[in-house]
């Protein structure tokens, strides 16, 4: 994990004190609303529906268990005593004080965290795969190159106050668990024919309301030329990109409006004219990162340890936990554990400060002390022993934080929607809620199998819907909510955007709709090893809009 230098705790420490200024400034009065508005969007601080919320940045979705437990003690001290997990690995405190805001700012420096660049215009939290240096399937971890983008684009000159705001994610495996295809920059590591490791770089993906697939410009970038390339893109996007129109000014409209081929070659040849050497990583800086990521010292055990043979085999509980929350590990006699924020009938995401706790105590104890944050919005220890996991489940079963159903149909993305946000049309949240009262995490859930549910408050897309096997959008018609439906979208290395259905359903509607989907996908699939997606793409729209409005009068036709 990475630890700051003197430069960087200093820069932050100084980054609380300004702010502190900034906020008692507001606070007597001598800037107004709107002047303060720049200074506290640089600090993460946003005005909500109801309350300010504070938007902490949690790098690559990487934890230590000390900085989760900083995170319970102010969301305990300053706020409600619990936080939401975002899709962009981050953490949000939805009702801090303005007046404290600097205090906790300055609770978050002391463990090498902070809020800077979690809003605005500028380049936002790098996101890495939440599997990272432990999955079966990894290339590389690609957190060291997180980091390395991370700290050349934090409070970079020139990309400060971009067209809109700019989002890149990286993933080290085939398998992708970052949904790079949806981001303004997706690097994804590869290896050439020598061995060496680089990157297949896509552009301009996004959602919002205007959703786009990521391009692919390059198959193959060297790992030392992460950075030159990196700024040769941002600066054609910084000089082209439109500024007239906030809806408009995102890279993906850009690419799409210049076209992928032109766009690529106004990249490269950026890339060509500015790479001096000056970006160029030095393979000593390279390595010197990488160490600060080094895994664990784990030594191989046998490949079916005792405990937890024992245990899978006499507990029916325990085995569906197993099939669901666990993933292979790239060391055998290991597991990477996934831990549910997506309790039936909970709010997806939402952790208690005593959950932080927990989870930062199960860390220390079995997991060396590292902990992730999904973009799906659960929590991840990366490295346990298998002999370890009967415990462990044993531990979260006793403060529910044991629900089996990690990539299951209550395993929702949820944006916080018109409970919390000032921009939502329609509640998000009691749509999740419902949905997963309704399906559970029992027997029928598992028949059901794997199956991606995103739901938005809005047409920003807060909640991925576009790329959910089931998307839901929330929005206002005539002074009520509607919900839309899409079917078909994935978020993988195959990423689809989903098909709308057609008219919306109404908020009593809309879970009775999701019920039809279901019922219509068991109905038609081959076999139960077909999943959802699967089976949507074999028969496509017409059996499931054909159900959906036969047998759902509450479609707003």
């Amino acid at each position: 994990m990475y630890r700051y230098d003197e430069f960087d705790a200093a820069f932050v420490k100084d980054r609380v004190s300004q702010f502190r200024d900034q906020v008692e400034r507001r606070l007597s009065g001598e800037l107004n609303e709107d002047q303060f508005r720049i200074h506290r969007l640089m600090n993460g601080l946003y005005l909500q529906l109801h309350a300010y919320m504070l938007r902490i940045a949690i790098p690559y979705g990487t934890l230590s268990s000390r900085q989760m437990r900083k995170l319970a003690d102010v969301a305990r001290r300053y706020d409600k005593g619990y936080g939401h997990f975002t899709t962009r690995q981050n953490l949000q405190l939805n009702w801090p004080a303005l007046k404290d805001t600097p205090d906790i700012l300055a609770e978050l420096a002391s463990v090498e965290m902070h809020a800077i660049q979690t809003s605005g215009n500028c380049i936002r939290n790098v996101t890495a795969d939440h599997f990272a240096g432990a999955a079966a399937d990894e290339i590389d971890d690609p957190r060291p190159y997180a980091e390395i983008l991370r700290q050349w684009s934090s409070i970079h000159p020139e990309f400060s106050f971009l067209p809109r705001k700019f989002k890149i994610a990286v993933t080290g495996a085939a398998r992708d668990r970052a949904a790079i295809q949806v981001h303004d920059i997706g690097y994804q590591i590869v290896r050439n024919r020598a061995g060496e490791p680089g990157f297949a770089v896509w552009v301009g993906g996004g959602q919002g309301r205007t959703p786009m697939i990521a391009k692919k410009i390059r198959d193959f970038l060297p790992v030392a030329d992460l950075l030159a390339y990196s700024e040769a893109i941002v600066r054609v996007y910084n000089l082209e990109g439109r500024r007239d129109n906030k809806y408009k000014a995102r890279i993906k409209i850009l690419l799409h409006e210049k076209g992928a081929e032109p766009f690529r070659v106004a990249v490269e040849e950026e890339f060509a004219a500015r790479n001096d050497g000056a970006l160029r990583l030095p393979q000593a800086e390279i390595d010197r990162i990488h160490a600060y990521f080094a895994p664990p010292a784990l030594k191989a055990r046998l490949a079916k340890p005792e405990l937890f043979d024992a245990r899978r085999n006499a507990d029916g509980k325990f085995r569906a936990f197993v099939e669901t929350n666990i993933a292979q590990h790239k060391i055998d006699g290991f597991g990477i554990v996934t831990i549910s924020l997506k309790p039936i009938g909970g709010i997806p995401g939402d952790a208690t400060s005593e959950q932080m706790d927990i989870v930062a105590d199960l860390a220390e104890r079995y997991g060396h002390d590292e902990i992730r944050v999904s973009h799906e919005q659960n929590l991840v220890l990366p490295h346990v022993a298998l002999d370890d996991i009967p415990a462990i489940y044993d531990f979260l079963a006793k403060h529910g934080l044991a629900t089996s159903n990690i990539g299951q149909i209550s395993d929702i993305i949820a944006c916080p929607g018109l409970d919390y946000c000032s921009l939502a049309t329609a509640r998000s949240i009691p749509v999740a809620q419902r949905i997963s009262d309704r399906f559970g995490d029992g027997e029928r859930a598992h028949e059901i199998g794997d199956l991606k549910i995103k739901i938005s408050g809005c047409i920003n897309a807060c909640g991925h819907h576009h790329v959910g096997h089931i998307g839901i959008l929330g929005l206002e018609r005539k002074g009520v909510e509607t919900y839309q439906i899409t079917l078909g979208g994935s978020a993988d290395e195959n990423c689809t955007l989903g098909d709308i259905t057609g008219p919306g359903f109404s908020y009593e509607a809309v879970v009775d709709a999701v019920e039809t989907v279901v019922d219509t996908y068991l109905g038609l699939r081959t076999d139960k090893s077909e999943d959802f997606l699967t089976a949507y793409r074999r028969v496509g729209m017409a059996p499931f809009k054909a159900a959906l409005y036969e047998k759902n009068p509450g479609a707003d036709i």
